[in-house]
């Protein structure tokens, strides 16, 4: 079914009208909000029986499912007319694939989609289309075992239940692209904070939360009666529903997924686009910074315009020396950030990365990005208890904080690209004979 462009192309502001713009954006502050890009959704590896014609193409069709549900937010896609036809021509959506091959004989197959291509195929089915900026859950989580009560923090706390519950969540919230945190242990042994968190009384939750990043609170208990685990969480932010929901499963693992599984498909229904608004011509958010006068915006523009890639380029927004550009662009994202990377007077600028698994919510440790593979062929999988992980743990999800105030935040969140962050340098950097 063809889709039809309703994306507004924009065209570069008068240079009289962009000074007076530029002069009154200058004055007003911007206030912290958090927004998070999750990379590596389109990234993902699967177990393959082989690396002949016909075990790769059901591994292209089992990976390009697990994408499907990611980026339309709802397992429900699955069942669309036309999916299947998609699936069985998953590989002509593919960027990058590689057969990984571990020494216990599990072969896998680890694939990178094309975002446009995805969301264009997803479009062409009438499903939504979630894009790679989402909010950031901060979430509380009380477990009640036997008669004694526990808060699941980001490294586990030590305690072996503990561990579990917080690798439960890291995995489901890594195979949803659902940005997760969980607090530090620093709050382990606060009784008061704990029974608040139980009573879903979000006061003292909202007061030890305060300075850590994030777009929602989720204060969520878990208890278990007979031989079933039940979670029953209230939301605060992002508009969402603030009552409490529920769900059920027999496993702390499988209620981790069915409770991940529910959040992204409410927050897809906040902010996920529908097909008809995905268009033909997909679209960028570029935020740039340093740009002091108009003469810097009319450069960096004539700079992008000059791209291969680039159809249009237009200001949408002002913010003290914060110029962000709507970029009109054909083919993959990925190829126009490579153009963009040729020309150094566009310095990427880069927030610190999180951890794909809950992390400490004070103090995030870095993670290195996902790694995408760039080249077809095979390699030996590292071993786990080797040096390395299990194949099916390396394809990672970096969270990547974006310092934008509330109405720009709510913007990311409803756009289907992950923003792009660069300074602008003027004069280009030349290298010398030496490389320096």
């Amino acid at each position: 079914m063809p889709v039809t462009d309703q994306n507004p192309v924009f065209k570069p502001l008068p240079a009289l009208w962009l000074a007076a713009f530029f002069a009154f954006m200058l004055a007003l502050v911007p206030a912290p909000a958090a927004a998070v890009t999750v990379s590596g959704l389109y990234t993902v590896d699967v177990p393959v029986s082989g690396s002949g014609p016909s075990a790769l193409t059901q591994g292209y069709a089992d990976g390009l499912s697990r994408v499907f549900v990611r980026i339309s937010g709802t397992r429900d896609v699955l069942a669309l007319d036309g999916v299947q036809a998609l699936l069985a021509d998953a590989e002509s959506l593919l960027l990058s694939y590689q057969v990984l091959r571990g020494n216990n004989g599990q072969n896998r197959l680890s694939m990178a989609f094309g975002a446009v291509g995805v969301n264009r195929a997803l479009a062409s089915v009438e499903a939504p289309v979630w894009g790679a900026n989402r909010p950031l859950t901060l979430a509380w989580v009380a477990v009640e075992d036997r008669g004694v009560r526990r808060l699941v923090t980001g490294n586990g706390g030590g305690q072996a239940d503990d561990d579990a519950w917080s690798s439960a969540f890291a995995r489901a919230a890594r195979e949803r692209g659902l940005p997760i945190a969980l607090p530090s242990t620093e709050f382990n042994g606060n009784r008061e904070l704990l029974s608040d968190i139980w009573g879903q009384f979000t006061g003292r939750v909202r007061k030890a939360s305060e300075g850590v990043e994030h777009d929602v609170l989720a204060l969520v208990r878990v208890s278990r009666s007979g031989g079933q685990w039940r979670a029953g969480w209230v939301f605060e932010g992002a508009k969402l529903n603030s009552s409490e929901e529920s769900v059920s499963a027999d496993t702390r693992e499988a209620l981790a997924e069915t409770l991940v599984n529910r959040w992204a498909e409410l927050y897809a229904d906040r902010y996920a686009v529908a097909a008809g608004e995905v268009g033909d011509l997909p679209q960028v958010d570029i935020v740039l910074r340093g740009v002091r006068s108009v003469s810097d915006y009319g450069k960096a523009s004539q700079v992008l315009e000059g791209l291969t890639p680039v159809v249009s380029v237009g200001a949408s927004r002002v913010k003290g020396e914060q110029l962000t550009l709507r970029v009109s662009f054909s083919g993959e994202l990925d190829q126009l950030k490579q153009y963009i990377a040729l020309d150094s007077r566009f310095v990427p600028v880069e927030g610190e990365p999180k951890e794909a698994q809950p992390a400490r919510a004070k103090t995030p440790t870095a993670a290195k990005p996902a790694q995408t593979q760039t080249a077809e062929g095979e390699r030996e999988a590292t071993p786990k208890g080797e040096g390395g992980t299990d194949s099916s743990e390396q394809a990672e999800f970096t969270y990547q904080p974006s310092p934008v105030d509330e109405e720009e935040a709510e913007q990311a969140f409803e756009s289907l690209y992950q923003v792009l962050y660069y300074r602008w340098q003027p004069a280009p950097v030349i290298e010398n004979d030496d490389g320096q």
